[in-house]
């Protein structure tokens, strides 16, 4: 009988879901015509045509989460840092992160442990790829952060969390390069306006290249190199924050069960 009741509420949340969905792709179809907001995005982003509101960027979506939503972007980097925060406090009770120079041993064999040498270089690479292209291909900071950050879990999976130790991978070094990240970050925000502080003109926090009233940013180009002003650095110190912040969260979660 128990099962029999299991059953039948299974079968009536996939038939209610399906019906809502259902309903929901008649009704809440997305209109085919484009905002002007989108529309200003999309015109702006990479026009060398205008002298302002430009970021000089291919990749709209950098565009618009490093520069004309900039603020929002460092709020929630700022968020995930303080969570992190938060939650090694509370797990700072639950496990040793001491390597006391005992051998590691185990894992799985041999051919994967090669394998694993082999791809994880390549897999730091691509990550990195990721997100220093992210100005002009689709991708960023967070998503080489988080491509990266796959390395050292797959380390922990093949050998063992003492081996990322060993190595002297641990959540505090982790950490003080996360902080690292989050400062760059912070700096890269402020620094239009405090080259505009240097030279007595207008600038504004979180300013990528000039805008009307505000003359001041940074370069679209270094020589013949696209960075589009500030995001390239953005980027690059996102990407550094949150390979090393998931990096952290593997290390502690699983020193924490090895203990536990």
């Amino acid at each position: 009988m128990k099962r029999a009741i299991e059953l039948l509420v299974i079968i009536s949340l996939i038939l209610g879901v399906s019906l809502l969905l259902t309903f929901a792709s008649e009704l809440l179809v997305p209109s085919k015509d484009i905002r002007l907001l989108a529309l200003f995005y999309l015109f702006t982003a990479f026009n060398p045509r205008i002298e302002y509101y430009t970021v000089s960027s291919p990749e709209a979506v950098t565009a618009i989460v490093w520069d004309y939503r900039g603020l929002d972007t460092l709020f929630e980097t700022s968020v995930f840092y303080l969570a992190l925060i938060a939650g090694l406090a509370l797990a700072r009770k639950l496990y040793t992160e001491t390597y006391s120079g005992e051998v590691v041993s185990g894992g799985l064999s041999t051919i994967v442990k090669t394998v694993t040498r082999i791809t994880a270089p390549m897999i730091i690479v691509v990550g990195a790829s990721i997100g220093l292209h992210g100005h002009l291909t689709p991708g960023g900071g967070f998503q080489g952060g988080a491509t990266i950050a796959v390395a050292p879990m797959i380390f922990i999976v093949v050998y063992s969390t003492m081996f990322l130790l060993s190595k002297g991978v641990s959540s505090s070094r982790m950490l003080l390069l996360r902080s690292i990240g989050l400062l760059g970050i912070g700096f890269t925000g402020i620094a239009g306006f405090l080259i505009g502080l240097a030279v007595n003109k207008y600038a504004y926090v979180f300013q990528n290249l000039p805008k009307p009233g505000a003359e001041i940013g940074l370069p679209a180009y270094i020589g013949n190199v696209l960075i589009s002003g500030t995001l390239w650095f953005f980027n690059f110190f996102e990407m550094l924050a949150v390979a090393a912040g998931f990096t952290i969260a593997f290390t502690v979660l699983l020193l924490a069960r090895r203990e536990g």
